[in-house]
Formats: structure tokens, sequence, C-alpha cells
């Protein structure tokens, strides 16, 4: 028997949930058979898969002590400072400003070095979060890919995390604009309307009518700079599709700067030839919240600001004769 106290980041969840997380190699057949055999207790009483817990709550989880030794797997975290700028940060957010190559999630080759890894590190180190603690584990609301740079946002607590996925899921209170170099001269203001779908197998994102399984796709943008040969623009995403800039702004024929996967490759020799950049030019910028509702009301009416970095700017000033600094 494993009795285990609910601390206030899991307050709210439901119980399926948080022995889910407690136990997370434990299969799905396995924890549903325990609450039905009333081997899931909450201060003393026997609970539902779907009943609401709170902090404070002491669950008791009838599993041998193998079992939970096989359902168990250790979260690494190690008590660190954290190593990238911090935007802003409450009790219930963290909004931090990824470099480029920094991977927010793990991949196949398991690395350790992600951006998840060392906000769990740095919130370790706070004494938010404690990786020997079951439940919620910190994690952000949306992705950036890893040559992608810019702002992150972090729900450090399980009700903040579901309201910020909420948020962009509706896209209707937030709003996140990201910066590109682009081929070719952009003069004015534009939008891309073209459906999208993703092949899982190829990891590639192409364009494709609706009809034939295409999702809807609508990308915004403001040329910022133009240098004739190449433009900076602003872009703002409508929806969220994977990939979704780099396919639109390659359909359009004004493909990103150095994407070699769905840009020009001639150019992209050209430019890491010049440059050494060896990946799409596309930063996460801005990020602006409207009105917010518990448990996100400090966000309200704030905008946050990534600048292009360092890197990027000398891509612009070798590739264009210019500086933005």
């Amino acid at each position: 028997m494993k009795e285990i106290l609910v601390p206030s980041s899991c307050d709210g969840q439901k119980a399926e949930k948080f022995v889910r997380k407690y136990l997370p190699e434990a299969p799905l057949g396995f924890i549903y058979k325990a609450f039905r055999k009333k081997d899931i207790k909450r201060n003393g009483h026997w609970i539902k898969k779907d009943d609401i817990i709170h902090a404070g709550d002491t669950l008791r989880i009838y599993v041998t002590d193998q079992q939970l030794e096989d359902f168990k797997k250790e979260r690494p975290a190690v008590k660190r400072a954290f190593p990238y700028p911090i935007v802003y940060e409450d009790e219930n957010v963290l909004i931090v400003d990824k470099p480029k190559g920094v991977l927010v999630y793990g991949d196949k080759t398991g690395v350790r070095e992600t951006l998840g890894n060392a906000v769990l590190d740095y919130l370790y180190l706070k004494g938010e979060y404690d990786p020997n603690i079951p439940g919620f584990v910190p994690s952000p609301a949306h992705r950036l890919d890893r040559n992608t740079s810019g702002l992150v946002v972090y729900g450090k607590t399980d009700a903040a995390l579901k309201e910020l996925a909420e948020l962009f899921k509706e896209r209707t209170q937030i709003h996140k604009t990201y910066l590109a170099l682009v081929l070719g001269d952009i003069e004015q203001d534009g939008k891309v309307d073209l459906p999208l779908w993703k092949d899982t197998q190829k990891g590639r994102v192409y364009v494709k009518s609706l009809q034939n399984g295409g999702k809807t796709a609508l990308t915004l943008y403001h040329p910022v700079k133009r240098f004739g040969a190449y433009t900076l623009v602003e872009l703002d995403l409508v929806t969220g599709r994977t990939h979704q800039i780099r396919v639109h702004m390659a359909a359009i024929k004004h493909p990103l700067v150095g994407d070699e996967k769905y840009g020009d490759f001639a150019s992209c020799r050209e430019v890491k030839a010049k440059t050494g950049l060896e990946s799409q030019f596309l930063h996460a910028h801005t990020l602006s919240f409207g009105q917010m509702k518990t448990p996100l009301e400090n966000l309200a009416g704030k905008r946050f600001v990534s600048p292009l970095p360092d890197n990027l700017n000398k891509v612009i000033e070798i590739l264009c004769g210019e500086s933005l600094n």
C-alpha cells in the first residue's frame, strides 16, 4: 500500500489522471481494475476514477512493492538555475525565451538537455516541483521546433496548464506573432488560406484540399523590412498547424531563408556558405494576452517580446547589408 498526500499543484485533478501520472508504466486496464476493486481510497473512502481530488487529500493505492517498482519511473531532475532568459513568472505561469537548437521535449535519442527538463530542474531548485512527489508535472502549453527560437509558455499548475491549452486552442484572447526572413520582395500585407495535411510517416506537411483530408489553416503576414531579394515579415497564425508558416510561405513562393525542408535548396546552400545558417530563419517574437480568468488573471492585458537574437540579426547583416540593432 502506498499513501500519498495530494500537492497543491494537483488540486482539481481527476483521480484517474493523478494515479496514471503516479504510476506512468501501469497498464490502463490495471488502473481501471484498481478503481473497480476499491483499491484506491481518498481520506479513507473508496473513490471512482472520475472523482475530483484536492490539495491535502490523502490517497491510498493498494499495490505491492514490486508493482510499485515496476509501474513507476524516476523523473530526471536536479536542482539547478535556469540557463535561459525568463521573460515572466508568477505562481502559475513561466514564460521563457528559448534559444535556437534547444528541444522543447526529448527525442528518440533520449537526450536530456531539453527546455522541459531545464524548467523542471529550475522549479525543483525553487521548491515548486519535486520529482519524488506524484501528480502534476509542469509542462509547455504549446510547441516550438528545435530550430525555432523565442517565447514558450509553461503551466506551473494543472489549472493554469488547462486554461493555457484552451487559450491556444481558441486563439481569441491570446495573440502570438513570429518573425521570419523570406525570399523575395513582399510589398504589402497578405494572407495565406490553404488547408494543410500532415504525413506522419514522412514527417512532412503538404497543402491539400479539405475534401482530401486537409485541415483549415490561415496565416497573416506583414512586411516589416524590405531588402529587395529578401523581406523580414511578421506572421500571425490564426490557426496552429504543424509547420504552418514554413509550408504556407513556400506555397506563395516566399519560402523561409534557410529552410531545407520546404524552401529553395539552392538558396539554402548559398545562405549557409555565407552566414553559417543551417535551418529556417524563424523566431517566436511576441505574445499578448487579452481578458484572462483565474488562475491567469495576472496576465490580463500583458504583452511580452523576445527580441530577434544576435545570430539572426547577423544573418540579415551579411545577406542584406543592414543591421536591425
